[in-house]
C-alpha cells in the first residue's frame, strides 16, 4: 500500500501568496496568512506549555518580536498570559536577552576600534539612518549594544509607509546634515554609513539604483568637503557589493549580494594624492584609522594598515564614510554606478590613493566564495581582525553534528515530549542569506522527530531580499518537499520580513505578526487538497 501524501500547509499558503501578489502585496511585505482546517480555525497556534525556537541568526531585526514573547516590561501591545513558555534565540540578539536559552552564545570580540578609540579618551560619533543603525553601533563594536564612553550614536529614521524604490534618497540628507554636524563638533573619529546601496539594491528598479548612485554621490561629495575643510582625514568604502549589478545571469533583476571586491581611498588633506595604499580587505580599515588617530593598534587586531609608511604628521581627526552595498562592477551599462552621473566618485577615484578591499567569502569569515552582508562587513571592519561568522559557526555545526546535539535544543525538544505539547519554529523563507537558512528549522524538525516529538509547527518569514521577488510559493513547496521527507511538521502560518522583523520601532507590525503566531489572526488559508483528490489529513 502507498501512502498517501500528506498536505503540511504549504500548498495552502502558496495559493494565500499569489492572491496577495495579484493584490500588488511583495514578499518583503506580506501580511500575515494563516493555515486553517475544515472548520476556518487557525491550525497550529503557539499556546502555553509550548516551545518556540526562533531559527534567525541576526540580532537587530530579531529584537521586537523577541520582547514581545519575553520581556515582562512590555508594554507595546496587550499579549497572551503565557505562563510557561520556553522561548529559545538561535544567536544572542542582544544583551536584554542574555537570560534567555541561547542555542549559539557569541564569542566576545574585544579590543575593537570602538573601544580601543574610546580607552584613548577621544570622543566619537556613528551615525546612520536606521535601517543600518546597528551596523555602525552594535556589529562595528564586536556585538556589543552599549556605546563606549565618549561614543554618541545618531540614528536618523528611514521612510516608512513607502516602498523604498520609490524613495532612492532614502533619509541621507538627514544623515548628511548629522555628520556635517558632527564634523563642526571636530569628533576625533565619525563613522557613518550611506544605506542607499544596499537598501535599493534590493530592489528590481532599474531607475531608483540610478537614482540611488546620484544621491550617495551627491552626500559624499557634501561630507568630504566640509571634513577636509577641518582637517579630517577621509576615508571612504564600502562593507560589501550589490548596487553595481543590474542583472543576473538569467537575465532577471539582480537583488542580492555580490562577491566582488570594494574599493578603498584615502584623502589627506595634508598631502592629497601623495601617499600609497595597498590592496587588503576590510579588517585592514581599522588599523589604518589607529594609525591616523595615533592610537597603539592592540595585538588582537591581526590586520594591518593600509597605509604603512605613511607620516601622519601628528594624531589627526578622520570620518569614515561606509558606502553600504558599493561594490566594484563593470564600466558598462551593467552597473548603476557607472550609468549615474558620480562626478565625485569619479574624482575620486582619479585623484586619490585607492585600492580594492576583499569584502567577501573566508576574507569576512564567511564560507569561500559566498558574498559579503552588512553584518559580517561592518564587525569586520570594527574589529581589525576576520571574525567568524555565525553562519559559518552553524554550518559547521550542521556539519559536523555539533548542531543535533546541542544542549539548549535537546533540552528544548525533551520538554516539549514530556509536556506533550508543540514545537514551534520560526524561520526566514530563504534557501541561504544573512540572515538565516531553511535549513536550521530542517535539521530541528529532524531532532525532534527522532525524539518522538509529535507535533511541530513552522511559522515562515518571507523574505523578499536575500530572495526573489515572487519567489514565496516556490520555496514553501520546497520547504514541504523536504519536510515530507523528514516525516514531521506544518507550515502554519506566513508573514512579510517587513513585519516580523522590523527594526524601526513600530510595534504596530509586531503586533500583527504576534497575533498571527498567537491568535491566528490573518488571512485564512484554507487546507489544501492533495493530489489523491482527498481531503488533506
Amino acid at each position: 500500500m502507498i501512502d498517501k501524501p500528506v498536505d503540511r500547509g504549504a500548498l495552502a499558503l502558496a495559493r494565500a501568496v499569489r492572491e496577495l501578489f495579484a493584490e500588488g502585496q511583495t514578499d518583503y511585505g506580506l501580511e500575515p496568512i494563516v493555515h486553517v482546517d475544515e472548520q476556518g480555525q487557525p491550525v497550529g497556534r503557539i499556546v502555553d506549555g509550548d516551545a518556540v525556537i526562533f531559527c534567525c541568526r541576526r540580532g537587530e531585526r530579531e529584537i521586537e518580536l523577541t520582547e514581545a514573547f519575553t520581556q515582562p516590561d512590555f508594554a507595546h501591545f496587550p499579549r497572551a498570559g503565557f505562563q510557561t513558555l520556553d522561548f529559545v534565540i538561535l544567536t544572542l540578539y542582544h544583551e536584554k536577552f542574555k537570560d534567555l536559552p541561547v542555542a549559539f552564545a557569541p564569542a566576545k570580540i574585544a579590543e575593537t576600534l570602538g573601544e580601543v578609540v574610546s580607552r584613548a579618551g577621544l570622543r566619537q560619533l556613528r551615525a546612520s539612518e536606521s535601517e543600518k543603525y546597528a551596523h555602525v553601533t552594535f556589529f562595528l563594536n564586536g556585538g556589543n549594544n552599549q556605546a563606549f564612553p565618549g561614543e554618541t550614536d545618531v540614528r536618523v529614521p528611514s521612510p516608512k509607509g513607502v516602498p523604498f524604490d520609490q524613495v532612492p534618497a532614502l533619509s541621507l540628507p538627514e544623515v548628511t546634515r548629522e555628520v556635517l554636524d558632527g564634523i563642526g563638533q571636530r569628533y576625533d573619529l565619525i563613522v557613518t554609513n550611506f544605506a542607499n546601496g544596499d537598501v535599493i539594491g534590493h530592489t528590481s528598479s532599474r531607475e531608483a539604483k540610478i537614482q540611488c548612485a546620484e544621491h550617495i554621490d551627491h552626500h559624499l561629495g557634501q561630507v568630504m568637503e566640509a571634513a577636509l575643510a577641518q582637517d579630517y582625514v577621509v576615508l571612504v568604502s564600502a562593507d560589501h557589493g550589490n548596487l553595481e549589478e543590474l542583472w543576473s545571469p538569467d537575465g532577471s533583476p539582480h537583488v542580492a549580494h555580490t562577491a566582488n571586491l570594494v574599493n578603498f581611498i584615502l584623502i589627506d588633506p595634508r598631502a592629497p594624492g601623495q601617499m600609497r595604499v595597498r590592496d587588503g580587505k576590510l579588517a585592514d580599515i581599522a588599523p589604518t584609522i589607529l594609525s591616523a588617530l595615533g592610537c597603539e593598534q592592540p595585538a588582537s587586531m591581526t590586520g594591518s594598515s593600509l597605509a604603512a609608511e605613511y607620516n601622519w604628521g601628528g594624531r589627526r581627526r578622520v570620518l569614515l564614510v561606509i558606502l553600504d552595498g558599493w561594490g566594484v562592477g563593470w564600466m558598462d551599462a551593467s552597473n548603476p554606478i557607472y550609468l549615474g552621473v558620480t562626478p565625485v566618485w569619479n574624482d575620486l577615484l582619479r585623484r586619490y590613493p585607492s585600492c580594492r578591499l576583499q569584502a567577501s567569502g573566508e576574507a569576512v569569515g564567511l564560507q569561500a566564495g559566498k558574498p559579503g552582508n552588512s553584518e559580517a562587513g561592518h564587525m569586520n571592519i570594527g574589529a581589525g581582525r576576520v571574525v567568524l561568522q555565525d553562519d559559518v559557526r552553524l554550518d559547521m555545526a550542521l556539519q559536523d553534528g555539533a548542531f543535533y546535539s546541542n544542549e539548549t535544543f535537546c533540552r528544548v525538544i525533551e520538554a516539549v515530549k514530556q509536556r506533550g505539547s508543540s514545537l514551534h519554529l520560526l524561520a526566514l523563507l530563504t534557501e541561504k542569506s544573512s540572515h538565516g537558512s531553511i535549513d536550521y528549522p530542517l535539521a530541528l524538525l529532524q531532532m525532534a522527530k527522532e525524539r518522538g516529538v509529535e507535533r511541530a509547527y513552522v511559522h515562515v518569514i518571507f523574505d523578499g531580499r536575500s530572495t526573489a521577488p515572487g519567489s514565496a510559493p516556490d520555496l514553501l513547496e520546497k520547504l514541504e518537499s523536504k519536510m515530507n521527507a523528514i516525516g514531521l511538521g506544518q507550515i502554519v502560518t506566513g508573514v512579510g520580513r517587513g513585519i516580523a522583523l522590523d527594526r524601526d520601532g513600530n510595534y504596530g507590525k509586531i503586533q500583527r505578526a504576534y497575533e498571527a503566531l498567537v491568535l491566528g489572526a490573518g488571512l485564512p488559508a484554507p487546507n489544501a487538497q492533495v493530489s489523491t483528490g482527498e481531503p488533506a489529513g
